[in-house]
């Protein structure tokens, strides 16, 4: 990816070259239509952001760092106030309508309430103005949303920690990690490569899919081992020997905080996967309990050398599965 101009102005200037078939995994850009929306793009100075939680306030920090003006907005009095005191936005509000004015609104609300959120800001929103989302589930969103406001890119940062709330919110969140837009032949073209610039400015890594498939590929490496990591400490929970349950818990070290991490965290989001990616979900779940199933039977029959076959596989596979740190 070629690195975007930065003006001192707080604008950005867009080139349509930055966005190749190969950035948007293998999903070409009409080049033309790039061309006759850049100066529209060009303007593009001040994003909003709905919901000032770990990812919303993250994205603030970045974004301000980057030169962007930034306009926040959340429910509580008191989160704004902190968003403002930490230097997350240039200014936060309860109300929806001081988002009026700016150009890009990432929605970082629940899934629960992306759609009625959208709904609630529309009224304050001109025709140019784009939205995207930043939910860890696509194909509902992006069929509910698109429906109210067409200038909407389903996008997913895929970044985050065990942490919540704006006082989690950390600098470089996204920076070394993947991006993924889910446009459809809806999108409009400016649309898409608005967002990019800015998924490429937080120093992510752009991917492009579509709904369906980003459901189906986070159903395997996020969703389904939230549920896989939770069922690992409700079995453990039903040790009956209450002395080896607690040695257990004394001994657990980097191995289990490791294995157990995501099965540790926000229930209400792990619940809104299981709910909104339910068909992938359980596909994939399925799947791993016939490992599992074999990994048993291996066991019990006492198949050393195909069980080793496994673990030898695995541990060759997983790499595959990894970034290098960056």
């Amino acid at each position: 990816m070629t690195e975007l101009s930065k003006r001192t102005d707080g604008t950005r200037n867009l080139n349509p070259t930055d966005f190749t078939d190969t950035d948007l995994n293998n999903t070409a850009l009409d080049n033309t239509a790039l061309d006759n929306t850049t100066d529209k793009a060009d303007k593009i100075s001040t994003v909003g952001i709905v919901g000032l939680g770990l990812i919303g306030g993250s994205l603030g920090l970045d974004l301000r760092s980057q030169g962007y003006r930034v306009i926040g907005a959340s429910q509580r009095a008191s989160t704004c106030e902190t968003a403002e005191a930490r230097g997350v936005v240039d200014r936060a509000s309860p109300d929806l309508a001081s988002l009026a004015e700016a150009d890009v609104i990432f929605l970082c609300t629940p899934l629960s309430s992306l759609e009625s959120t959208t709904q609630r800001l529309i009224p304050y929103l001109n025709a140019e103005t784009i939205l995207t989302d930043v939910g860890s589930v696509k194909t509902p969103i992006v069929e509910s949303i698109q429906v109210l406001w067409k200038n909407f890119v389903g996008g997913h940062p895929m970044a985050g920690t065990a942490e919540s709330g704006i006082n989690a919110a950390i600098p470089n969140l996204f920076a070394g990690n993947p991006y993924v837009l889910t446009p459809t032949p809806e999108t409009p073209t400016r649309a898409i490569a608005v967002v990019s610039t800015i998924a490429q400015d937080l120093g992510a890594l752009l991917y492009r899919a579509t709904p369906e498939a980003h459901d189906r590929a986070v159903a395997w490496i996020s969703h389904s081992p939230v549920m896989i990591s939770a069922s690992l400490i409700a079995a453990c929970l039903e040790e009956p020997d209450t002395e080896v349950l607690q040695l257990a818990q004394n001994l657990a070290s980097s191995g289990f905080r490791d294995t157990s991490r995501v099965g540790g965290g926000n229930p209400e989001l792990g619940l809104l996967m299981a709910q909104l990616n339910r068909s992938n979900v359980l596909r994939s779940l399925h799947a791993y309990r016939q490992q599992l199933d074999h990994v048993i039977q291996h066991i019990q029959q006492e198949n050393w050398e195909t069980l080793e076959l496994i673990l030898r596989k695995t541990q060759e596979e997983r790499p595959k599965f990894l970034r290098e740190s960056t």
